[in-house]
């Protein structure tokens, strides 16, 4: 992929193209500048080839340190799965198809048998890594959660346990009479290295309440992150829109994901992906790759301190994802090997 910077940007875009608040923006940027919420906002409206041009300058200036000199021309992925060790949840969120009651037919519990297997898959196909995330099941103890990380980590020590998003941490401190602190620390302990950034969805409690009002809020989903970043571990941030929320919301979100990267500087990656509308419980319109691409860019121009931005192949399709790459994503994520929970919502890849 070729740095296709050209040496007049300010002439082409400020000078002879915008005028007003829009072209002081796009100056900030061209500056390799932070910008506001309210500006993040207006980049929503320009025409979209600018957009993705604006994008792919903050992309290629954040990267191309990485990998000695090469990291603009460079696009990562990784291989790995996603186990989810149970479909059992007591928080049934309305755009959710994966949960399921305790007494449903296809409820289940992983066991040791079946992860293993899928473990020594994973390893056969060079996976370094395994995603472990499951429902919130009130019959699955915290020291169920610590067997299985342990006996991960003493089975297969040369895998990463990505595991345990957020809304699991705060009901596994819930659960346990533990401070999300001692939680996880004992997991750490046990073998956890690193944190998922599910559950975020839409960090805007407004929205919370009508999407997932029984899972944690944005200020425990952050405190969980901030934890884990002075407890050494580092963690990506995800993005669920195109549902309820309005621009504004996903502005807000970035918003306090930058704060708290500001701050402990533990988020490898963000995630944008969208809502996936099939049997799900929320009448919402699922929205188009235009928008999902609109949306990856802002992310990129704003979150100027998070190294990486993922494209979402899962959710768009391998060609909208390799578009993104001209609008501010460097890294194509997992060739994940299994994954459960965007399936059931209708995703197919």
């Amino acid at each position: 992929m070729q740095n296709h910077i050209v040496p007049d940007l300010k002439s082409e875009f400020v000078l002879n193209r915008f005028s007003g608040t829009i072209a002081n923006t796009i100056e900030t940027i061209l500056d390799d500048k932070r910008i506001s919420p309210d500006a993040a906002i207006q980049l929503f409206d320009l025409p979209l080839h600018d957009l993705a041009q604006l994008a792919h300058i903050r992309r290629l200036r954040i990267k191309k340190a990485d990998y000695n000199g090469k990291g603009d021309i460079i696009v990562t992925y990784h291989i790995d799965r996603n186990i989810n060790y149970t479909n059992i949840c007591c928080v049934r969120c309305k755009f959710c198809a994966f949960s399921r009651d305790p007494h449903s037919s296809d409820a289940y519990v992983i066991s040791t048998e079946q992860l293993d297997k899928k473990i020594e898959e994973t390893i056969a196909l060079r996976g370094k890594q395994i995603l472990l995330q499951g429902g919130l099941n009130h019959n699955l103890s915290f020291q169920w959660h610590l067997d299985l990380i342990h006996h991960i980590k003493q089975k297969f020590p040369s895998i990463n346990i990505h595991a345990f998003s957020p809304p699991e941490i705060v009901f596994l401190s819930k659960t346990s009479n533990l401070s999300i602190k001692n939680v996880l620390q004992k997991l750490i302990a046990a073998g956890l290295g690193s944190l998922p950034g599910g559950g975020a969805e839409i960090l805007v409690d407004s929205v919370r309440q009508k999407l997932s009002p029984l899972k944690c809020s944005s200020n425990e989903w952050l405190q969980v992150m901030e934890i884990a970043h002075e407890l050494g571990l580092k963690s990506s941030a995800t993005m669920m829109f195109g549902h309820i929320e309005s621009r504004a919301d996903r502005i807000t979100h970035l918003n306090k994901i930058r704060q708290l990267q500001d701050k402990t500087h533990g988020f490898v990656a963000f995630i944008p992906w969208t809502f996936q509308n099939k049997n799900t419980a929320l009448a919402a319109t699922k929205v188009g790759p235009t928008e999902y691409l609109r949306t990856l860019a802002v992310s990129r121009i704003f979150l100027d301190n998070i190294p990486n931005i993922q494209s979402s192949w899962i959710t768009q399709g391998p060609d909208i994802a390799q578009l993104a790459l001209f609008f501010g994503a460097n890294d194509l994520g997992s060739i994940m090997i299994e994954e459960n929970v965007v399936y059931e919502a209708g995703a197919r890849y």
